[in-house]
């Protein structure tokens, strides 16, 4: 199993981290040892600056490769939230000495992930809404209809590069609204008003 995630997909995003619009999806990936499934991340010690971003995430239902984009909607049939944890001092760092960022974004428990799916059968995925809450706060809201690339031209374009399998996962971008978490904080994320993960940073 991969985790592939996909940036600068809302344009609000990019824009408050001053990034150009991409022409095509840009994505990197991350390890299976960054997936989370608990309650509970414990904020990691070669950081001083990490950071939220909640993304919907599709999950990969059949391996495929170099797929039309008209038959992408047959490899996925649910969708959950996620959180892409950033460590953006050290990402920061790296962009100016123009290194690879992988332990910026692939670090170890770098991607909580609710245990909750919803079918796709169930919802308009194309007026979907989901927030992201700091200490109950909201910090981020976004909508599938503000993607710039789609699901289903996301799954085309890696496709061409790489295998899709059974169980990869797809972190398809995050709306406007990032920022800093801190020891102590509750962050919780919901789709269409419901909660789908509660997490504690300790």
């Amino acid at each position: 199993m991969k985790i592939i995630c996909i940036g600068r997909n809302y344009a609000e995003h990019a824009k408050e981290l001053k990034n150009e619009l991409p022409d095509e999806p840009l994505f990197f990936l991350k390890p299976d040892t960054a997936l989370l499934k608990e309650n509970v991340f414990y904020y990691p010690n070669f950081t001083n600056d990490l950071h939220f971003e909640c993304e919907i995430v599709v999950k990969i239902d059949r391996v495929g490769k170099n797929i039309d984009p008209k038959f992408a909607n047959k490899y996925y049939s649910e969708i959950t939230l996620g959180i892409d944890f950033t460590a953006r001092d050290l990402q920061q760092k790296c962009k100016q000495n123009g290194f690879p960022w992988e332990k910026a974004k692939a670090f170890d428990n770098s991607a909580p992930i609710s245990a909750k799916w919803i079918k796709l059968k169930d919802i308009n995925f194309e007026s979907t809404e989901f927030c992201f809450f700091q200490n109950n706060e909201l910090k981020q809201k976004g909508f599938t209809r503000d993607m710039i690339f789609k699901i289903d031209e996301i799954i085309a374009y890696v496709s061409k590069f790489i295998t899709l399998k059974t169980g990869d996962l797809i972190f398809t971008g995050t709306p406007a609204g990032v920022g800093p978490v801190a020891i102590g904080d509750s962050l919780k994320a919901t789709l269409n008003g419901e909660e789908m993960l509660l997490l504690h940073v300790k």
